[in-house]
This record gives C-alpha cells, sequence and structure tokens, in this order.
C-alpha cells in the first residue's frame, strides 16, 4: 500500500534531483530516502529511478507518480483541514435564544442531556424582537426560536435559514369563579373584562381583528405582554385572556382553560439559524426542541 511519506519524498527527489537534498530538505538521512523509495518501487511494481555509483535519475513514471502523488496530497490536506474545522465547530458552544414562554420546551430537553453536552449550550430569553437583531452579522448567537401570530409584526435578515417547530393554539383562559359561562359561546363573554396584549405590539393588532370578526368589544382592564403576569391576573379574578398552550404549562388550579372551536387562532413557532453558524450539534438540538 502506498504511504503518504513516501509519496511527499517521492515529490521532493523529483524537485531537487537527488535523494542526499531531498533528505536533507526533509530532515531525514540519504539512506531514509533511499529505503522509501525502494519501498515505493516495491508498493507500484515500477522502476522509478535509474541509479549510478554518483547520481539517481528519476523515470518518466517517476514523474507521472510524482504529479499524481501531488495532486492525492493536496486532496488529503484538505480532507484533514474539514475534519479539523468539523471538530472546532462541535467542540465550541451553542448560543441560542429564546421567547419566554418556550422555555419549558428547552428546559425538558436540557434535562435529557448528559451534564458535559449541557455545558456547551448557551442560552438568551427575551422577546423575539429583541432576540433576531443578535443573529445578524457580529451577533453572538447561532440560532433564535421566535414565534408569528398569522403576517404580524415580525421580519428577519433573508439570509437566515428559518425552520418549522411547531403550533401553539391559543386558549380562553378565565378565572375558574366563571365556570358557569361554560360552554363559553362567543355571546356571553361579549361583556366581560379582557386582559390584552399592549396596543403597539402586533400581536395585539392581529387580535383586534380576531375579536372584530367575533363581534367582541372587549371591555380592557388590564395590558399585559408577559404571559406569567397574564396567569396570575387571570387567576386574581381579573379578567379572560387569549394564552397559547406553551404559556399554560402548570397552571395552576384558580384559571379555567377552554378549548373553544369558534376560536381556531394559533401561533407560528420556528428557528432562525446563521447558515455559518450551523453545525450538527445545533442541528441536532433544534431536532429535539421541534415539538
Amino acid at each position: 500500500m502506498l504511504k503518504p511519506e513516501h509519496l511527499r519524498t517521492l515529490l521532493e527527489v523529483v524537485q531537487l534531483g537527488s535523494f542526499a537534498a531531498a533528505a536533507n530538505r526533509l530532515g531525514y538521512t540519504s539512506s531514509a530516502v533511499s529505503q522509501q523509495m525502494a519501498a515505493l518501487e516495491r508498493a507500484t511494481g515500477v522502476k522509478l529511478f535509474e541509479r549510478s555509483a554518483h547520481s539517481v535519475l528519476p523515470t518518466n513514471a517517476a514523474e507521472v507518480l510524482a504529479g499524481q502523488a501531488k495532486v492525492v496530497l493536496m486532496d488529503m490536506e484538505r480532507m484533514v483541514a474539514t475534519v479539523q474545522a468539523v471538530h472546532r465547530n462541535s467542540g465550541r458552544r451553542i448560543h441560542i435564544g429564546i421567547f419566554p414562554s418556550f422555555a419549558g420546551v428547552l428546559t425538558d430537553v436540557l434535562r435529557g442531556m448528559e451534564p458535559e453536552e449541557r455545558a456547551g449550550v448557551r442560552v438568551s430569553v427575551a422577546e423575539c424582537s429583541q432576540l433576531i437583531p443578535r443573529l445578524g452579522a457580529g451577533g453572538e448567537m447561532d440560532a433564535a426560536i421566535v414565534y408569528q401570530v398569522a403576517n404580524s409584526g415580525l421580519s428577519w435578515p433573508s439570509a437566515l435559514s428559518r425552520r418549522w417547530i411547531a403550533e401553539d393554539r391559543y386558549k380562553v383562559v378565565l378565572p375558574r369563579a366563571w365556570r358557569h359561562l361554560e360552554p363559553y359561546r362567543v355571546e356571553q363573554l361579549v361583556d366581560l373584562p379582557w386582559i390584552m396584549h399592549h396596543p403597539a405590539s402586533g400581536d395585539a393588532s392581529f387580535f383586534d381583528g380576531v375579536f372584530a370578526r367575533w363581534g367582541l368589544n372587549p371591555r380592557v382592564v388590564c395590558h399585559s405582554d408577559d404571559f406569567k403576569i397574564t396567569m396570575d391576573m387571570i387567576g386574581a379574578g381579573m379578567g379572560a385572556a387569549l394564552v397559547p398552550d406553551l404559556a399554560l404549562r402548570g397552571h395552576g388550579p384558580d384559571v379555567v382553560v377552554a378549548d373553544v372551536p369558534w376560536l381556531n387562532t394559533s401561533r407560528s413557532i420556528f428557528s432562525l439559524v446563521r447558515p455559518d453558524r450551523e453545525t450538527i450539534r445545533l442541528r441536532s438540538l433544534l431536532d429535539a426542541l421541534t415539538v
């Protein structure tokens, strides 16, 4: 079998014209170079040098083999460089951003990881509009999990790759004291107090349309973009709200969750990934987060 070190030595001998010069360049003895070339001749079954008492001359076969060896050695160097780059990327930390109500999904995945694997994950929790700028040029994040309700209020650079994660259905959540309203028909909810998103948010504009479509003119008693606070307000009897499934994890006994057929609204959850930061480990994490 041909050995790469013998091919490298052959290149030097052909280029420099002598075993001694090649030995000097490579840090070998002349005897070691001679033994390598003899081994290469045995491996190929071809005479590569015309030897005399004072010189060695490469044959045509040696020159052709040297040309082919140069290509092979360059390919091997590229192969090693590629593997080393993959290893470096695999070893570095993953920095992922998530919106707050996705934290339960991520923590479930983190609990299933080995400690050394979990130690390589860095997390930022913020609203979607705050995460996306940190994926741009010079940004420190590799990927972000974000959501969008219909086509409302969210944009991102076209250079980022998008991958679907889940659909997160909205439910009507009410104080438990309102259970007498079941089965929660639209007309029963017209005059009740509601907790809504702040008017300036993209989600608020979409839900204004949902309420208008069903003839609901909500009596807004609280504006909140934090679902944990919204759930606390509902539990305190402040009003009803539209809350997605992910934000309902572990809700208390003082609220009622109604999956009403007339609502039929969800938010799309997806990842945005910087293509230059996408590694096997990052793809594996995103696979695990797809619900």
